[in-house]
């Protein structure tokens, strides 16, 4: 590969977010350390910029116990204040000229770094500048053992701009952006209200298949609802906080704030008769058969219209904008 292409060589920071995520934590970075690069590769080096938001799991206990299996990681750590906050302190200490960014729950292969470097000189190729970024594809798994045996399912089609399980981005972009709005301190927006600036500063975005990490989350419970009842709540409240900053149709479309969306879920849910109560027996059987993702995907009926309730219902606490 022509190092001229890019106009510089590389050297990535793959920055980490982590709260109390210690056993797929520990598969999450085993595998960054495994990373396989081409023989004319632009890639001159790479770090792993950790930073622990308050874990109260013996994370950093761990890391210190176990640094010399980790030569790539550097371990920050903050109060807890939220993946924004801890994104933003990430890219701050990073010594790379491209960030990527990943979760704390995501495996990737071992062709990862180099799978973006490749979309990423194609991308410039392409613009005849670095205005791009590369998304890569995250596959969902409950197979904590094993979890790049998961297959590709059509659930895990994303439509998003940019969103931060898996992206690579030249560091300076984000800065002329701004970074996360650490006003974002409930669940979700953070990242992709990011991508709304990012985008009108003209960015284009690169589809990189072949950088794949597999996000790996517990099997679906009957015990979980509660919580994930909860993050549906706050990512409606969040919702609006993103409307308040970019009060435009996408946006509305994008936190389920239209009558579409309202007739919908509503339909679908029957104005909420089906719900949590009401399809336990339904849920608890699919997840007896070993179905439990089927039990989840049924579950975001009822989810979505908890989405949807908390949408409008913090809309009508500010008025109208």
């Amino acid at each position: 590969m022509d190092n001229s292409i890019l106009g510089k060589t590389v050297f990535f920071s793959v920055v980490i977010p982590t709260y109390n995520r210690l056993p797929i934590l520990q598969k999450c970075l085993r595998a960054l350390e495994l990373q396989e690069l081409g023989d004319q590769t632009p890639i001159t080096g790479y770090e792993v910029v950790l930073v622990d938001d308050g874990s109260t799991d013996g994370t950093l206990e761990w890391l210190d116990a176990n640094k010399e299996e980790f030569p790539h990681v550097r371990c920050f750590e903050q109060d807890h204040a939220g993946p924004a906050a801890a994104r933003n302190l990430g890219v701050e200490k990073a010594l790379g000229d491209t960030i990527i960014f990943i979760d704390s729950d995501l495996v990737v292969l071992s062709n990862f770094l180099q799978a973006h470097t490749d979309a990423l000189v194609q991308g410039r190729e392409k613009f005849k500048s670095d205005c791009c970024f590369t998304y890569g594809a995250v596959i969902n798994t409950c197979n904590f053992d094993h979890p790049t045996a998961e297959p590709y399912k059509i659930t895990d089609f994303s439509a998003a701009f940019f969103a931060t399980g898996n992206v690579a981005i030249p560091k300076h972009w984000l800065e002329k952006a701004g970074l996360f709005d650490t006003r974002f301190q409930l669940y979700g927006w953070e990242d992709l209200e990011l991508g709304v600036r990012l985008k009108n500063l003209g960015l284009q975005l690169i589809k990189c298949p072949e950088a794949v990490g597999y996000h790996w989350h517990p099997p679906f419970e009957l015990t979980q609802i509660d919580n994930l009842i909860d993050k549906e709540i706050q990512r409606g409240r969040m919702g609006i906080l993103f409307y308040q900053k970019h009060p435009t149709w996408e946006v509305k479309m994008m936190i389920q704030m239209t009558w579409l969306h309202r007739l919908l879920w509503g339909i679908l849910s029957l104005n909420g008769l089906f719900n949590e109560k009401t399809s336990a027996p339904l849920l608890q059987w699919l997840i007896n058969l070993g179905k439990p993702q089927l039990a989840l995907e049924i579950a975001r009926i009822f989810l979505n219209w908890y989405n949807v309730k908390a949408v409008y219902q913090a809309y009508s606490e500010i008025g109208s904008i």
